[in-house]
């Protein structure tokens, strides 16, 4: 089931960064007094009560403003109000209502979809709620005070925002068929893959980078089981700097990736990896899924019987940090081992929910400390003792030892290598958490 997406809109310097990080719990946006300081929109993963969803920051809205900035600003807005099933419209109180929350207000209510109306920076209710209630005027609901510096009047917005959520997560959780989403750079062949796999022109394909304009979900029918492929790009045309178009990407690549099982990271064989290509892959990486290295137009690059050796090392140099990454080289122009892909889509997920007995865990743990002693500093040497799974998608893993501190990333590591010695685990990450247990507890 994926999170709803939360977007935070409205004018340049309102607040909305600060509020950002205030449900965020750290300083992930710029915080700063000029106007048009955050440029980029910034996502966050946030838990309230038992509520999990992803928040969406944008730049700041001046909906008449011909500066380039502000206007690209305004389209990055308007994407992340189209991707949002909830939008929090964040206004001044200070500043009281401006022709531009009104013309916001205007485009928000065009968009159908639920907004929250926040009246921030009010650090005294008794003092500014009078001036609170001038924002019925923007006809878009009830106002909520906030002071997001203050952190005052969150839990009272967020109620609000939650009521919005979409209900039926349910229903959403029974459908097991595998959900694919095709992720990367404008132009490397999404569409032109799906299309393959299809038979048929079912997403356009351009040579214009991004004429994707939205997440389209394409099932697909091989050996008698279903497939769901998630198309993604839903980039504007109009943006013609390739900065931008990497911004414009982000969010939709988000809200597909949460919703997917097992992500195709297509790459362009003739451009090789990118800096760009590792950031859109890092997403999937950071929320656990299955994932799929897809090099496209292979029939494209001149070959010797070093060509694929070579290829693979530069992949996994720019993305050393999902070594675990499965990598196919293929042709949707000529069909070239496209049809490969469904087995190992299969594999991935397989490997995705494999359950490892707690017994069979401690074994491979005992062993590796007899091969590989735990580090020790001062004289005091980490104890490992017991090692457990507690969930799939990804496979997390639980160990307690006697001394969190003395348990280092590469000591993690090397457990790691050895269970995917032992099990595979192919194209999944795996996660650890380690849990201190005094010794007199055994």
């Amino acid at each position: 089931m994926s999170k709803p997406v939360v977007a935070i809109v409205g004018r340049p310097n309102v607040g909305k960064s600060t509020l950002f990080n205030a449900l965020a719990g750290e300083m992930i946006s710029i915080v700063k007094d000029t106007p048009g300081v955050t440029r980029d929109r910034i996502y966050a993963d946030v838990t309230w009560l038992d509520k999990e969803f992803t928040m969406v920051d944008t730049g700041g809205i001046e909906p008449d403003s011909r500066d380039v900035i502000l206007s690209q600003m305004r389209e990055q807005a308007q994407i992340a109000i189209d991707t949002a099933d909830v939008i929090i419209f964040i206004t001044d109180v200070r500043q009281g209502v401006v022709d531009a929350d009104s013309k916001v207000a205007d485009m928000l209510r065009r968009s159908g979809k639920p907004v929250v109306l926040v009246v921030n920076k009010v650090d005294n209710f008794d003092k500014f709620m009078p001036d609170v209630y001038e924002f019925y005027n923007l006809g878009i609901g009830d106002p909520v005070p906030i002071s997001a510096a203050s952190r005052l009047g969150l839990g009272d917005m967020l109620e609000a925002v939650a009521a919005h959520f979409p209900e039926g997560a349910s229903a959403q959780e029974e459908d097991d068929r595998p959900r694919i989403a095709i992720v990367g750079k404008p132009n490397v062949g999404k569409s032109s893959i799906i299309n393959r796999l299809v038979g048929e022109n079912r997403v356009i394909v351009s040579d214009v980078a991004g004429t994707t304009r939205d997440a389209v979900d394409t099932t697909v029918v091989h050996d008698g089981k279903e497939y769901v492929f998630i198309d993604t790009a839903g980039l504007r045309r109009k943006s013609r700097i390739k900065e931008e178009l990497e911004r414009y990407s982000i969010i939709r690549t988000v809200t597909a990736v949460e919703r997917a099982d097992v992500v195709l990271m297509v790459i362009d064989a003739t451009e090789g990896v990118t800096e760009q290509d590792a950031k859109i892959a890092g997403i999937a990486h950071e929320r656990g899924k299955g994932i799929i290295i897809v090099v496209n137009k292979w029939d494209a690059v001149e070959k010797n019987d070093r060509t694929m050796r070579e290829y693979e090392k530069d992949i996994r140099s720019v993305l050393s940090y999902m070594p675990y990454a499965e990598i196919m080289y293929v042709s949707a122009l000529t069909g070239q081992r496209l049809v490969k892909l469904y087995d190992r889509i299969d594999m991935v997920i397989a490997s995705q929910t494999l359950r490892v007995a707690t017994g069979v865990l401690n074994e491979i743990m005992t062993e590796a400390v007899a091969m590989q002693q735990p580090p020790s500093d001062k004289g005091k040497r980490l104890k490992l003792y017991y090692i457990t799974q507690v969930s799939v998608k990804p496979p997390t893993f639980v160990i307690f030892v006697n001394d969190r501190e003395l348990m280092h990333f590469s000591y993690t590591r090397y457990l790691e290598n050895k269970i995917r010695e032992a099990f595979g685990f192919r194209g999944t990450s795996l996660k650890f958490f380690i849990r201190e247990r005094k010794e007199k507890e055994q």
